[in-house]
C-alpha cells in the first residue's frame, strides 16, 4: 500500500511540534527528546540542504527571496507581502521534509526497532502535517504572543539578528514582527479548523510548564 495513508502509518512514531518563531519549539522538543528517549529532528539544521535542492529543482519563491537585498527582504515591502511571498510559510520544501521523516522510520521498521522521532520547527504547516497523523494527538502548534515573540526575539545572540544588517533597523524588526503574528495568526485558524491541537505561550508560561504540557498531549 502507498499514498497518504501508508505513510501516517510509517510515521506513527513521530510527534510534531510546529508554531510560531521565538515560542519555544527548539527546546520543547530538545527537553522531550532527552527525556524520553526520542531522535531529535530540527527543520531548521536541514534548512540550508533543502533550500539547495529546491533551488535546483527551481522554486519560484525561493529564487526571488534570494534575488533580494536585506532592504528589499525586511524594509521596502509590506509585512503583507512578506507572509504571502515567503517560500516556507507557502509549504516549499514541506515534501523534502516528510522524504526526511519516511526515511528515518523506515531505516528504523528495517532495523526492527520503532524509536520514536520528534519533528520541530515553523515550517510544518497544520494542513501539510495533518495527512500524515494516524494519530491528531501526536501533533501541537505553539503560538507566542506579540510580546512574548518581541521579549524572545531580542534575546537572540547578536549574530542571528539578521534584521540589524537592514539600513532602517527599526522598521525591519517592525515588519518581521508583524509578519510573524499574521503567520501565527493564520496557524491558528488552520490548526483549529482541521481540529489540531495548539498552545497559546505568553509570558505567564513557564518552560518547564510548556514541556510537562506538551508531554501530556502526546501521551508520554
Amino acid at each position: 500500500m502507498t499514498g497518504p495513508a501508508a505513510d501516517a502509518e510509517l510515521l506513527r512514531d513521530v510527534y510534531w511540534i510546529g508554531g510560531g518563531s521565538g515560542a519555544g519549539k527548539s527546546t520543547v522538543a530538545r527537553r522531550l527528546a532527552e527525556q524520553h528517549g526520542l531522535r531529535l529532528y530540527a527543520t531548521d539544521d536541514v534548512m540550508a540542504d533543502h533550500g539547495r535542492l529546491m533551488t535546483s529543482a527551481g522554486s519560484r519563491l525561493l529564487a526571488e527571496f534570494a534575488a533580494m537585498d536585506m532592504d528589499e527582504r525586511w524594509v521596502s515591502r509590506s509585512p503583507q507581502a512578506m507572509l504571502e511571498t515567503f517560500h516556507w510559510f507557502r509549504g516549499e520544501g514541506f515534501g523534502l521534509i516528510a522524504e526526511d521523516l519516511l526515511g528515518l522510520m523506515g531505516q528504523a521498521s528495517g532495523a526492527g526497532a520503532r524509536p520514536g522521532v520528534i519533528a520541530e520547527g515553523f515550517r510544518l504547516l497544520p494542513r501539510l502535517v495533518r495527512p500524515l497523523l494516524a494519530d491528531p494527538r501526536h501533533a501541537v502548534w505553539l503560538l507566542p504572543t506579540p510580546g512574548f515573540r518581541r521579549a524572545a526575539f531580542e534575546r537572540r545572540d547578536p549574530a542571528l539578528q539578521f534584521w540589524r544588517r537592514t539600513s532602517d533597523q527599526d522598521r525591519a524588526l517592525r515588519n518581521l514582527l508583524e509578519r510573524d503574528r499574521m503567520f501565527t495568526v493564520r496557524l491558528r485558524e488552520d490548526a483549529g479548523r482541521l481540529g489540531l491541537p495548539f498552545i497559546e505561550v505568553d509570558a505567564t508560561v513557564t518552560e518547564d510548564g510548556l514541556v510537562r504540557r506538551v508531554a501530556e498531549m502526546f501521551g508520554l
